[in-house]
């Protein structure tokens, strides 16, 4: 028997309801922040990938040859394409861009709830503008997304990883090196939280051992807004340039305008994301249900157009959305509290069956045309069962009325509409127009 691959999902109608459902909601709120839905190949050439991410990746990659001997991959995310696309299908577009995406994504490593060889992502791009505004426009945008979604209880956690690298370059920490540079090194370990890894690198670079308690101290700063003012001490006190911190005062200022208070937003100057290419203001999304694996979403300000001669476009500023873990976290919740609908507007609209009884077929086809042209959902019956059967059968599949056509109804230029939900049932005259009044 031919089975699915590894890591991958079947999606049948229900379930395809609710994912429809979140796409449509993600995209509306998009649109009402000015952002436009954009489209890759879900297949791209291997050095777009190494090229921001190093060769190392090619091992997490459904990486192959064609029959021509490129060197291609499925994508395994979708801010590179994005980037890609920008340089050579928009470089003339008016700036600021203001891009949205959607779409299946591939990564060879260990399947698990939560984590799929094959998974979905939603994500957003403002290209052409930075500072705090254009990055509050992004952080809101978030947030507002998350919130129409219905989720609970979830963490916002912001920081500025120009803040981290002027403090560790202050320390004498080198942006040099090979595979990876002292900062690089320090940046990853605080992401991680890995303090035993942070005091070896500072050991072997000469870095003070009481520098390790500054950056513990400035980790332990996790609160509000007034977790600026503490950092202003410490910062102030290793010499470092309070610029940044003015700049993510003004981001949190415009979020609060532009967006409903989440649940909670955290300030932590050690929020670093793990990735080189991000330069500023960066932020990530928790939900303490889903456990380790708990991140639902994450972004910042970043450079990555200069690999594609952009330099002049850079940073830019953006996130991305993981669309099965949001869900993941939304169908536990309504589980927990008890809610029918996972998604807002997953429930199907209503629909309609048409039941020629004993006459042909073609003898309604008119009509399912002109109700399906009024705007109903008209299903025609293709099963010849009695009426009895077929109206069970019928109420086991959802739909919300039948349109019964007998001989005699041909005959008098009438029907029967009845409502499965309410068992009302109604003779009106057979034509779409007087059916669809009573739908």
């Amino acid at each position: 028997m031919v089975q699915r691959p590894r890591g991958t999902r079947d999606f049948t109608p229900d379930v395809m309801n609710r994912r429809l459902a979140f796409e449509k909601l993600l995209e509306t709120k998009a649109l009402s922040h000015g952002f436009k839905r954009v489209q890759t190949p879900i297949f791209e050439t291997l050095d777009l990938f190494t090229a921001k991410s190093g060769p190392g990746v090619v091992k997490q990659l459904y990486a192959f040859q064609d029959k021509s001997d490129r060197a291609l991959t499925l994508r395994p995310e979708l801010t590179a394409p994005v980037m890609r696309m920008i340089s050579e299908e928009m470089r003339s577009s008016p700036k600021p861009l203001r891009l949205s995406y959607y779409g299946q994504c591939f990564r060879y490593e260990e399947s698990k709830k939560g984590r799929y060889r094959e998974f979905f992502q939603y994500g957003v791009e403002l290209i052409g503008a930075s500072g705090p505004l254009a990055e509050a426009e992004v952080v809101s945008l978030a947030i507002n997304m998350l919130e129409a979604s219905g989720l609970a209880d979830y963490e916002v956690r912001i920081g500025h990883v120009g803040v981290l690298r002027d403090i560790l370059s202050g320390l004498g920490l080198s942006s040099e090196g090979e595979p990876e540079s002292p900062i690089a090194s320090a940046m990853r370990f605080l992401d991680k939280g890995d303090w035993d890894g942070l005091s070896k690198l500072f050991a072997t670079n000469g870095v003070a051992a009481s520098a390790l308690e500054d950056m513990k101290n400035l980790a332990q700063l996790d609160g509000g807004i007034e977790t600026l003012d503490s950092a202003r001490e410490i910062l102030t006190a290793l010499g470092v340039s309070l610029d940044s911190l003015d700049e993510l005062s003004q981001l949190l200022s415009a979020v609060s305008s532009l967006a409903p208070s989440p649940p909670s937003l955290k300030v932590n100057l050690c929020v670093a994301r793990g990735l080189d290419y991000y330069t500023g203001m960066v932020f990530e999304v928790n939900v303490a249900e889903l456990g380790g694996e708990g991140q639902v979403l994450g972004g910042g300000s970043y450079k990555l157009l200069h690999l594609f001669g952009m330099e002049d476009l850079d940073p830019s500023c953006g996130f991305g959305l993981g669309f099965d873990r949001v869900l993941l976290a939304l169908e536990a919740q309504a589980e927990r509290l008890g809610r029918s609908e996972v998604v807002p507007g997953e429930t199907p609209v209503p629909s309609t069956l048409m039941l020629p009884f004993k006459v042909d077929a073609h003898s309604v086809l008119e009509l399912v045309r002109g109700l399906r042209e009024l705007g109903h959902n008209v299903e025609l019956d293709l099963r010849g069962k009695n009426i009895g059967k077929s109206l069970d059968w019928a109420s086991k599949n959802g739909f919300s009325n039948v349109v019964i056509v007998g001989p005699q109804d041909l005959e008098n230029s009438q029907c029967s509409v009845k409502n499965l939900v309410s068992g009302e049932q109604n003779v009106v005259d057979l034509d779409s127009t007087s059916i669809s009044s009573v739908l």
